[in-house]
């Protein structure tokens, strides 16, 4: 049974300006050891500064035939937008006053990230694909393999260069086999991107 192996990380540490910091390109090149192994057919990165030079990084890292590509489905976006009914309160300020043509465009691109990579693979054999990437659009992709209601992207997560791995099968539910794993990074790289507190 062909299998579609999606390797889904955040970009690099980045700075105010969009760029990775040294810490950002050394948890590039520490997840790029990590998958140094598998028979990863390409990588698939945002057309954002981060996530390219975080793709560039782990580049190093892969195979000769691995191609490095930019995906326009993989840029930053909100994928939905609560409605009223559904807002949890701590949510509230994010989205007060946020423009309904920039929610339906934001919906727009998670339907095409979805269609382009969260499917069993077409032909009879398996895919190994690593996408880099943003917290929004990987809380997306793991609420769509739960099959969960859209709502539940918010509360969902990834630090930088976590590593979260689906697996999608012919005629089967989505598998998560690794959520949010940074057991490649030495603990003081851990949890970037996330609020300053205590962590396991």
């Amino acid at each position: 049974m062909a299998t579609r192996y999606l390797y889904i990380t955040r970009h690099g540490e980045a700075d105010a300006f969009g760029n990775l910091t040294d810490t950002g390109r050394e948890q590039a090149r520490l997840l790029g050891r990590r998958l140094a192994y598998l028979p990863i057919d390409t990588v698939w990165h945002s057309s954002l500064p981060r996530a390219a030079d975080t793709a560039r990084q782990l580049d190093l890292f892969l195979g000769a035939n691995t191609t490095v590509s930019e995906a326009a489905e993989l840029i930053d976006h909100v994928p939905y937008v609560p409605t009223p009914e559904e807002m949890p309160p701590p949510w509230i300020p994010f989205f007060d006053g946020y423009d309904p043509a920039d929610a339906a465009a934001g919906n727009a691109i998670a339907q095409k990230l979805t269609a382009r990579f969260a499917h069993a693979p077409e032909q009879d054999k398996d895919i190994h694909e690593l996408l880099v990437t943003h917290a929004y659009p990987i809380a997306w992709l793991v609420r769509d393999a739960l099959g969960a209601p859209p709502v539940r992207w918010l509360e969902l997560s990834s630090a930088n260069t976590a590593l979260t791995v689906i697996e999608y099968r012919p005629h089967l539910h989505p598998s998560i086999s690794m959520f949010n794993d940074m057991s490649h990074l030495r603990p003081e790289l851990r949890w970037t991107g996330f609020p300053r507190t205590l962590r396991p």
